[in-house]
């Protein structure tokens, strides 16, 4: 009976594992609109570092702390974004002011649903996929959905590895059992020990060629940043690392407030 649980181990670990390959090599191609020399060599924008660092929220968040080190965005410590002055200077600007609403405030974590839905959003997105700078959703979707699969096949060859131990009458060979299951064992947990190092590291967003773009950003170390009376260095390095480039807690806390926060 412990054959058909091995049997089961067996076929999830390599069909999950089978995927996460399938869908990583996937990712990994350069779409038709493969970069050429030129546009290799080219530098980011901020807005262009930022979705590929992070996504649209990351845009999001850079266009907020832009206009809010221009006094025109007042951003609260407990998570609400207050419109100062209603004129956007870009298309990313003027769709995060209609993000905000009409009465001129919203909580940070809606103001980031909705504008990742904007249109100038959705269009810098394009842009950089038919550049082959970023991974298309659907490929971006695949791997991720490849990975939570694996994971759930490991744990599932640990659950039948462990019914089929009990089964196995103790004067039988129960280390043979073992030995059988901890080989899908050993295959899933090494596939997502590869996905981990190959792919966590580097953000989802960018393609092959988006992260050798971005790894030419010149980023200001923390402290630099923090003290730079020069917003580019600052945003540049809120662009590429996100949040916890930012050194003023308030601001920080600002970003990171749930959508449950109340404006008192």
């Amino acid at each position: 009976m412990w054959v058909l649980f091995l049997v089961i181990a067996w076929s999830a670990a390599i069909l999950t594992c089978g995927r996460l390959c399938l869908a990583a090599a996937a990712a990994a191609e350069a779409p038709p609109g493969r970069p050429g020399a030129g546009d290799r060599a080219r530098r980011l924008t901020l807005y262009e570092t930022a979705f590929l660092a992070g996504g649209p929220h990351r845009v999001t968040d850079l266009t907020l702390v832009r206009m809010g080190r221009e006094r025109r965005v007042l951003l609260a410590p407990t998570g609400w974004a207050t419109v100062v002055d209603p004129v956007g200077r870009d298309e990313l600007e003027r769709s995060l002011i209609t993000a905000i609403g009409p009465d001129g405030q919203s909580p940070v974590p809606a103001v980031r649903a909705a504008h990742a839905a904007a249109d100038a959003v959705r269009a810098l997105a394009d842009r950089l996929v038919e550049a082959g700078l970023a991974v298309p959703g659907p490929a971006r979707t695949n791997v991720s959905a490849a990975v939570r699969q694996v994971r759930g096949a490991c744990g599932l060859v640990v659950l039948t590895g462990a019914a089929a131990v009990l089964m196995v009458p103790p004067e039988t060979h129960r280390g043979q059992a073992v030995a059988w299951f901890a080989l899908p064992l050993l295959l899933t947990s090494a596939c997502l020990l590869i996905a981990r190092v190959e792919i966590h590291p580097y953000t989802p967003w960018a393609s092959v060629a988006g992260q050798e773009l971005l790894g030419r950003v010149d980023v200001p170390a923390s402290g630099a940043a923090a003290s730079s009376s020069d917003d580019t260095g600052f945003l540049t390095a809120l662009a590429v690392r996100g949040s916890k480039a930012l050194a003023d807690p308030e601001l920080r806390a600002a970003l990171g407030a749930r959508l449950s926060d109340d404006p008192c």
